[in-house]
């Protein structure tokens, strides 16, 4: 099946052919970017489409450009911010009936040092927290589609640092942004294989992606120069294009336990020492399942009610 899909493909593509009329979905961090082509990739296959946002305008804007382009009246806007537990308690306590398909999307990249009202530094925060909260506070809805997926959006930037299980949120040592974003993806890719691992009974799977180089309001913080040099260096994709690899764990690829849980370009990713061209492959220590279980009862923990 994934033969027919690559680095080229867009998400409009890779559902071509497919009926998602019976499907639900939520997209976090929707309003922009790769988010609102997969929102609008869903939609345009008659799925039943949430963008869950923080800024309410912004994802009503782009929920009528969804609704305009594909025709699906069924494109709402639902308030979410990762980074505040109680807006996460909050969008999942007024969900109602089957939830098919997650796309934890949303993400910061290389912000300054930023902490939230519990002391959770920034990045681990909005980027596995604030989803790992969200799909355990939606496990029910999840539960009830019967064979629910999640895709969980990480980066090439996950071979930069595991989890600092000693010191996740920079307490004692000096901040450094590249470790904080790079262990955060990390999550992502073991929060995708903890999933598949303890969810499988409930028809519920998960897998990983790494969209590719893509240029967004994600890399606002980046240097320009460093900006423009990546660019010249790096192969890069269009939003819809970095958009197809979320649709096609979404909806096409195989999700088992024990299948791959990490995709790039449309297909599972090779298991690498280091990452290839700063684009390709995914490192040992985002696929040990110690770690994953280690940083599920860790997140667990975190997220407990006060």
């Amino acid at each position: 099946m994934s033969a027919a899909y690559g680095a080229d493909s867009t998400a409009m593509e890779v559902v071509d052919g497919l009926d998602l009329r019976d499907r639900t979905a939520t997209v976090t961090g929707a309003s922009s970017g790769i988010g609102v082509e997969t929102a609008r990739a869903l939609a345009s296959a008659g799925a039943t489409v949430t963008l869950a946002v923080r800024d309410i305008s912004a994802g009503e804007r782009a929920a009528e450009s969804i609704r305009a382009s594909t025709g699906n009246r069924d494109v709402r806007v639902a308030e979410l911010d990762l980074a505040d537990l109680v807006s996460v308690r909050a969008f999942a306590a007024g969900w109602s009936g089957p939830l098919g398909l997650l796309v934890n999307n949303a993400g910061i990249m290389h912000v300054p040092e930023l902490r939230t009202e519990r002391g959770w530094e920034m990045h681990m925060a909005v980027n596995h927290l604030g989803h790992f909260a969200l799909a355990t506070a939606l496990l029910p809805a999840l539960i009830e589609a019967g064979d629910a997926r999640i895709v969980s959006v990480s980066s090439s930037g996950h071979a930069s640092s595991g989890i600092r299980f000693d010191d996740m949120f920079f307490d004692r040592d000096p901040y450094d942004a590249e470790l904080a974003y790079g262990q955060s993806k990390t999550a992502n890719v073991l929060f995708a294989l903890e999933v598949t691992k303890r969810w499988a009974l409930h028809g519920i799977t998960a897998a990983a992606v790494m969209p590719g180089g893509i240029w967004t309001n994600l890399q606002r913080h980046w240097d320009p120069a460093v900006l423009a040099d990546m660019k010249r260096r790096y192969p890069t994709k269009s939003a819809a294009q970095g958009a197809a690899t979320s649709v096609y764990v979404a909806t096409r690829a195989p999700l088992t336990p024990g299948a791959p849980v990490y995709f790039e370009d449309c297909h599972p990713a090779a298991i690498v020492t280091q990452i290839v061209d700063g684009l390709h492959g995914v490192v040992p220590h985002a696929l040990d399942p110690v770690a994953a279980a280690r940083l599920w009862d860790v997140s667990v923990e975190l997220i407990a009610e006060d």
